[in-house]
């Protein structure tokens, strides 16, 4: 046989030999116990550069045939940026796949109902799984990144569990949140009551941020928003703690006083008719609903009974009463 002959001979073995292996290869486990291993591709990486990545993060797939297996597919160029986790019993196919479909490794972050924003924002900050853009940006500016509609930020973020790409940004977080605030109250405001003393869809935020920090019990928000709506329409002061201790600030150390109710401020609905000038909290989608759609009630007064419900009365004599009843006799 002559040399070249040989040397194509060769050449077909050992090609057949490296295919086999890739196939074997490509069949296996990455690593067969313990948790799953994290890592991330960098936005524009090729794929030699992503198959590095992946191997130096600690995740035991030979780069090379990594990148053989790409090519081969040909999915090399469809490989996607963003943080990955892969398990136990996963094979370098199952790798493969999870980079093409861009299957990120997901992270969660609860926005509790009633939170302040700055409870919310300080939450956020401290998230690891979140590349933090905005943290040196204050409010006002935040906001003109996410929109230009508003200036402050409190009540316009839906208190949820998000779950979102490790790695994603803040900015893109606080997008979601906010974009949900709007779609809940957008539809909570197309079934709305009839003749609510509301003249936008910001001031019944308000109120449904009002509702949220008064109301003890979820069963009783529509009767506490129909209080507050009637009080409204009558001209009445709301008179609501709530408010009075937002716009105490950090003065605020957990009790509230006469002088309290006294000094004036933006937020003292003792001392300012109507409603204050922002939401006072983060409403969920009951306060929402309950803000546009109140009881049917001439409630103008309601107490605390003691054991976390409320006494409602449509006139001052029947609430001095319930109050002589359920705080002055405690």
């Amino acid at each position: 046989m002559g040399l070249i002959k040989k040397l194509f001979v060769l050449l077909i073995l050992l090609g057949l030999g490296a295919g086999s292996g890739l196939y074997y290869w490509v069949q296996q486990p990455i690593f067969e116990d313990g948790p799953a291993r994290e890592f991330t591709i960098k936005p524009g990486s090729s794929v030699r550069s992503s198959a590095r990545q992946i191997y130096e993060a600690g995740v035991p797939a030979q780069p090379l045939l990594l990148e053989a297996l790409a090519r081969l597919t040909g999915k090399a160029n469809r490989l996607k940026a963003g943080s990955y986790e892969i398990e136990a019993g996963k094979t370098p196919l199952d790798l493969l796949t999870k980079l093409v479909n861009g299957d990120f490794s997901m992270a969660s972050l609860a926005i509790i109902e009633g939170w302040t924003f700055q409870q919310m924002r300080k939450l956020v900050d401290a998230h690891p799984s979140l590349k933090h853009e905005t943290s040196g940006l204050s409010e006002a500016e935040l906001m003109h990144k996410i929109t230009p509609d508003f200036s402050q930020a409190e009540g316009l973020f839906f208190p949820d569990t998000y779950r979102f790409a490790k790695g994603s940004t803040d900015l893109q977080f606080y997008q979601q949140a906010h974009a949900q605030l709007l779609k809940k109250l957008d539809d909570a405001w197309k079934k709305r009551s009839a003749d609510l003393p509301y003249k936008n869809r910001y001031e019944a935020l308000i109120m449904a941020s009002i509702i949220e920090k008064e109301t003890g019990q979820k069963s009783e928000r529509n009767m506490i928003a129909a209080v507050f709506v009637n009080r409204l329409r009558q001209g009445m002061l709301l008179q609501t703690d709530p408010t009075v201790i937002y716009g105490m600030g950090e003065r605020y150390q957990g009790k509230i006083y006469k002088r309290d109710l006294l000094t004036d401020t933006p937020y003292n609905t003792y001392t300012r008719s109507g409603l204050p000038p922002t939401p006072i909290a983060l409403p969920g989608l009951e306060s929402l609903v309950a803000a546009l759609d109140p009881a049917r009630s001439d409630a103008l007064y309601f107490v605390a009974r003691g054991n976390g419900t409320s006494q409602f009365s449509d006139n001052l004599n029947d609430h001095n009463r319930a109050v002589n009843k359920y705080q002055r006799s405690n």
